[in-house]
């Protein structure tokens, strides 16, 4: 089962329920529409995030493309958000480059991105005067899978990824054993993420060190669930792409535990886990995954209901669909620079930066 379809299937038992529970409560509290200068003094907890109430046209469109990684999320709370709504969502999968390209282009209102926006993104949108704000979800650890009976890549150091997956494997490396001693003297066959990719980006930046250099003579894909059939058929594959997507398919896949060589952040390689990926530990293929809404956009009542109803159950539906929710206060900090309507990136718009966190950069605005 795909993760698309397992998602869905595990939403449709739960959303009548929440529709009840969301409507009943929604008469006792107040109605949307507070401005963003009232909620920059509420308490610091959710619970302060206004309600949904439904005070747009039932024609009201809002478009969202980009990350797969950022999908499962959204569609998970898209289906929550159709039972308290009339507004049509309409969700699109074009990768975290391909979204940033319709979204500086102002075709949709909000874009999926499995890293933070760069430089010539930030470009394309400061030429068409489109400013943007930066909301963090959920976090991610990069999960490097291999065949359930490869039964000797259990785990990898950096080092031995890096001389994997740089430019100048392609002609080098082609063999198991060229990567360790006594592994299998068989072809490897690798599995990665399209180039348009937030998840090729990041992971060629942590691995090779440099972003979008890579080796070209791999399977790509912006659907994850295509990695995932490659890698779970081959037993001399090896992929990467998103903790959801290994999360719903483990059955069909082994994770490598990563060793990044460095005492000083626990010895050793490390499984991806929630707990690892929290901690940091898991590193340096952990980071923070986010939506981008336009400012444009945030002032249709329909897109602000919807992304105060993102973030109001985002670490519930974070968790269901098999990613790293975050820490409650960062989510706090996480509404309130929409409450504000802060613009541009907490990373400053030169794109992913590896083991940094979003606690400490919104803690620091």
């Amino acid at each position: 089962m795909t993760l698309r379809s397992a998602t869905r299937a595990r939403r449709a038992a739960q959303l009548g329920l929440a529709a009840l529970c969301l409507l009943a409560c929604k008469k006792h509290e107040p109605a949307l529409g507070v401005e963003p200068s009232a909620l920059a003094g509420a308490p610091s907890s959710l619970a302060g995030v206004p309600p949904l109430a439904d005070k747009f046209k039932e024609a009201a469109v809002i478009a969202v493309d980009g990350s797969s990684t950022v999908f499962p999320i959204s569609e998970a709370v898209a289906e929550e958000f159709r039972t308290v709504s009339a507004a049509r969502i309409t969700i699109g999968v074009s990768g975290t480059g391909g979204g940033f390209k319709k979204f500086c282009s102002a075709e949709i209102a909000i874009s999926g991105a499995s890293r933070p926006i760069k430089p010539s993104e930030v470009l394309a949108c400061a030429r068409a005067g489109i400013e943007y704000i930066e909301l963090p979800v959920a976090y991610d650890g990069i999960s490097v899978v291999v065949h359930p009976a490869n039964d000797w890549a259990a785990q990898m150091t950096v080092t031995e990824l890096r001389a994997l997956w740089r430019p100048q494997a392609q002609a080098n490396v082609q063999r198991w054993n060229q990567i360790r001693s006594g592994w299998p003297d068989a072809e490897i066959h690798l599995f990665g993420p399209g180039v348009d990719s937030g998840t090729y980006d990041y992971f060629t930046l942590a691995v090779v060190g440099t972003e979008h250099a890579s080796r070209g003579d791999f399977t790509s894909s912006e659907d994850d669930n295509v990695l995932v059939q490659g890698v779970s058929r081959d037993r001399l594959a090896l992929g990467f792409f998103g903790y959801a997507f290994y999360g719903e398919n483990e059955a069909q896949l082994r994770t490598v535990a990563i060793d990044d060589e460095r005492d000083d952040n626990g010895k050793g390689p490390v499984s991806v886990s929630p707990e690892s990926v929290t901690n940091g530990t898991y590193n340096p293929l952990s980071r923070p995954i986010f939506v981008y809404v336009s400012k444009a956009a945030a002032a249709r009542p329909e897109v602000e209901a919807f992304i105060q109803f993102y973030l109001r159950e985002a670490a519930r539906l974070v968790s269901d669909v098999g990613y790293i929710a975050l820490p409650e206060q960062v989510y706090d900090l996480v509404w309130r620079r929409f409450a504000r309507r802060a613009v541009g990136s907490i990373f400053g718009g030169s794109g992913s930066r590896v083991g940094v966190t979003v606690e400490s950069l919104l803690g620091a605005e």
